[in-house]
């Protein structure tokens, strides 16, 4: 084999060789490890602000947010929530348990304000409901709930303003993720999760 042919094939060698870390340095990014209820723990990107202690009420704010501290009702505050099972006794308006079947995640028994726009009122859900079984780590797979709410304003009239819900639910960990935001990278960040 000539030299020139050597040359080559190490080039090429090396090239391969040197491709997996490349590519592990550009997609692998250091994450958050949270750790919840009976050994579940997700990998959150670092930018993602964690808000609440325990396991029962958990913000998880991946945007802008005035209020990270505020409650589930809090408007104009870009994230998610992670419930446990105090949370989740109070999910069909405060007055009984999240009920899967139904879905939508309503710890009150008044209308709250519209989370996209603080001067709405979330109102009335809308259109098709999505159901299903979503993969939340290995092994595990949770009920999943999707579904678009329109707001109206304060004297009742309808507007363009909308919002959509998804919802993972675990009943025998009980934990629910409950999103009104379509959070990128949320659904990637179940499904890759661990149980440890």
């Amino acid at each position: 084999m000539s030299k020139r042919s050597l040359a080559v094939v190490a080039v090429a060698a090396a090239a391969v060789l040197m491709a997996p870390a490349a590519a592990t340095a550009t997609t692998a990014a250091p994450a958050h490890q949270l750790k919840l209820r009976n050994g579940l723990t997700l990998y959150l990107p670092m930018k993602w602000r964690i808000h609440g202690g325990g396991t029962d009420w958990i913000h998880v704010v991946t945007g802008k947010c005035a209020h990270p501290e505020g409650g589930f009702f809090t408007t104009d505050c870009k994230g998610f929530w992670i419930f446990g099972p105090k949370a989740i006794k109070l999910g069909a308006e405060g007055f009984g348990p999240y009920n899967v079947d139904r879905g939508g995640y309503y710890p009150a028994s008044d209308v709250q304000r519209c989370p996209v726009d603080g001067k709405l009122l979330r109102v009335e859900k809308i259109g098709p409901h999505k159901k299903g079984l979503r993969q939340v780590g290995p092994g595990h797979k949770a009920a999943y709930h999707e579904f678009q709410t329109r707001c109206r304003t304060h004297s009742g009239k309808a507007t363009s303003t909308r919002f959509t819900t998804r919802e993972w639910y675990l009943p025998k960990t009980k934990i629910l993720v409950v999103d009104t935001w379509k959070t990128p990278g949320l659904a990637t960040a179940l499904r890759n999760a661990d149980w440890n």
